[in-house]
């Protein structure tokens, strides 16, 4: 079955919500394959806290770095390289379950000296969503990753946006030609209530492009 990736237009637009919410919507299995920094949890952990369904595996790290850095940096600092035949050699145990992958920060970030995450996206041969986080900026910062993801061939299923600003949404769905999967609102609070009402709001639509 081909896997979900979840990347974003940066860090901190609230890839880890997103990821929540389709796991949820899919009842899928979710995996971060690599993490790093930690000391306020993990996003796998996260997401095992804000989802409600019981079919959910939440399959482990790959790699688990605890600089909260870009990944070639926090993997630089522990001795290690990360390999994405690694990466890909551990997604065939999950073939048989509809999974979604959450990627570290935005589509460029740099996984190695060489790679970056577009290229974890290209070797797993996943179908992608892009999470765009409503702020100022943010126009050009997604319709950069749409352009990026075109040049590349990349399989974008479409937009999910969350927190509020201004009214441009649609705007970019038309600039990109990506379609809008959903919204996710602002929250005080993030838990499962949240995160299950946000799934069911998306369901339909994300079904329909999947």
């Amino acid at each position: 079955m081909t896997p979900i990736f979840i990347t974003g237009i940066g860090t901190g637009v609230g890839k880890t919500v997103a990821s929540a919410v389709v796991t949820e919507s899919l009842q899928a299995d979710y995996w971060k394959p690599i993490q790093a920094g930690f000391d306020d949890g993990t996003d796998a952990l996260a997401v095992k806290d804000l989802i409600s369904n019981s079919e959910t595996t939440i399959h482990p790290e790959v790699y688990k770095l605890a600089l909260p850095a870009s990944p070639h940096i926090a993997a630089r600092h522990e001795g290690v390289e990360i390999n994405i035949t690694n990466i890909v050699d551990r997604r065939r145990s999950t073939v048989d379950r509809r999974l979604v992958i959450e990627g570290a920060g935005g589509i460029m970030v740099p996984v190695n000296d060489t790679q970056f995450v577009i290229d974890v996206i290209e070797q797993l041969q996943a179908k992608v969503i892009l999470v765009s986080r409503n702020y100022l900026g943010s126009i050009n910062h997604s319709l950069l990753t749409a352009s990026i993801c075109k040049q590349r061939g990349i399989n974008v299923i479409g937009w999910i946006f969350n927190d509020q600003y201004l009214d441009y949404e649609q705007e970019i769905v038309n600039w990109s030609g990506y379609p809008k999967i959903g919204s996710i609102p602002f929250a005080e609070t993030l838990d499962k209530t949240f995160v299950k009402t946000q799934a069911d709001a998306i369901r339909l639509s994300l079904q329909q492009l999947l």
